[in-house]
């Protein structure tokens, strides 16, 4: 995906802008028909006995004929699909998926696989009413009231990355999380449907993995993810408060979280006690720019496209909430741990297009001050 804008910084014509628009809008009618074709098996279908009519892929899939045949000539006209003869009968016109759109729409491991981004921006969509209210109250719309789309789109998002890269090549370059790596203990704070812990359990058979959530539905796929995974015996899922977890941690992530926590800075305190007195504390959020520009780049644009939709309402549902929204800049985080009792932040040098690595450092005890050659004071 791009991650660069043309930067006009002369105010467009209203012909130009009406043009934008107009594309947007080409692009908001394609997410609704990708949404249709996934919630109703037309792409798996296609990619697996394509090509097919209409009537052979409405058998496939169990949905009626005429509204099969509206979506699969859209997709044509749209370019996702590919037809053999345009001039022949409409229920004998034969469509198909062709291999590059198949693997962004069907394979879920794929890092091109971004057809859950189009479930999660359609389910959004049905709150639309629900967040005139919120903006209007200063309230919010809870992650629960989201449902399915928001839930399953955002696992199946981060699927690739926390199955592929982020296990095999960016924990291990970091030296102290390679070693973890070897046969730690890990917590996995914010862990949604499991991937993140699944996919390090998956990439190194030595750790075991605990992952917190707060949302029981997202617990209970995890649970579902990691036996279907082959590692339920090594990565387990619970609903508890970290705040009330006791013990200790080698390695305790946060993997794109912090940002919607309504507390970001009781959960850090509770990363922080459980990975004294020599955890690592990792921070995985979202690669906004370090201050705030306009216009921004598309990174920069996505990120508030989910925060006005998604991560805001959500932080703001819970009374007293900090809300943070999905554009949590590197100083905002090192306002919250500092507020955590974490010393410093470092940014690590993992590089990601859409997300940024942090580390978090808690001041050394007194013993460690004497042991690095310092005078009790």
């Amino acid at each position: 995906m791009s991650t660069t804008l043309d930067r006009q910084q002369t105010s467009p014509t209203a012909d130009d802008f009406a043009q934008r628009l107009l594309d947007a809008i080409l692009g908001a009618q394609f997410v609704q028909a990708a949404y249709l074709g996934d919630r109703l098996g037309y792409y798996r279908a296609l990619a697996a006995s394509g090509p097919l009519t209409s009537p052979e892929l409405a058998e496939h899939t169990g949905t009626a004929e005429r509204y099969t045949r509206e979506w699969l000539e859209h997709q044509a006209v749209a370019g996702v699909l590919t037809v053999d003869d345009p001039a022949a009968a409409p229920q004998e016109r034969r469509f198909e998926l062709p291999a590059g759109p198949a693997e962004s729409l069907t394979d879920p491991v794929s890092p091109a696989h971004v057809l859950p981004m189009a479930r999660m921006v359609g389910g959004l969509g049905k709150r639309l009413d629900d967040l005139v209210v919120a903006y209007r109250s200063g309230g919010g719309v809870g992650w629960a009231e989201f449902g399915e789309d928001a839930r399953e789109g955002q696992g199946g998002a981060n699927r690739p990355l926390f199955l592929g890269a982020l296990p095999r090549e960016y924990l291990p370059s970091i030296p102290e999380v390679a070693r973890v790596l070897d046969g730690g203990r890990i917590a996995d704070v914010g862990c949604g449907v499991g991937w993140s812990a699944i996919g390090i359990a998956l990439a190194h058979p030595g750790v075991t993995v605990d992952g917190y959530d707060v949302d029981a539905p997202s617990i209970e796929a995890a649970r579902a993810n990691a036996a279907e995974a082959g590692v339920a015996d090594r990565v387990h899922f619970s609903t508890d408060d970290i705040a009330g977890v006791s013990g200790r941690y080698d390695l305790i992530t946060a993997f794109e979280c912090v940002h919607d926590m309504p507390d970001p800075v009781s959960v850090l305190a509770a990363m922080r006690r459980l990975a004294e007195p020599d955890g690592f504390v990792l921070v995985m959020d979202e690669n906004v720019a370090e201050t705030f520009t306009a216009p921004g780049d598309d990174v920069e644009r996505l990120m508030y496209g989910w925060s006005i939709t998604c991560c805001l309402p959500d932080g703001l549902a819970t009374p007293g909430s900090v809300g943070t929204g999905t554009v949590m800049r590197p100083d905002t985080l090192r306002r919250y741990a500092a507020d955590a009792g974490f010393a410093t932040v470092d940014v690590l040098p993992v590089h990601d297009d859409f997300f940024r690595f942090y580390r978090l450092r808690p001041a050394k005890s007194t013993a460690e001050r004497d042991d690095a050659g310092g005078v009790r004071g």
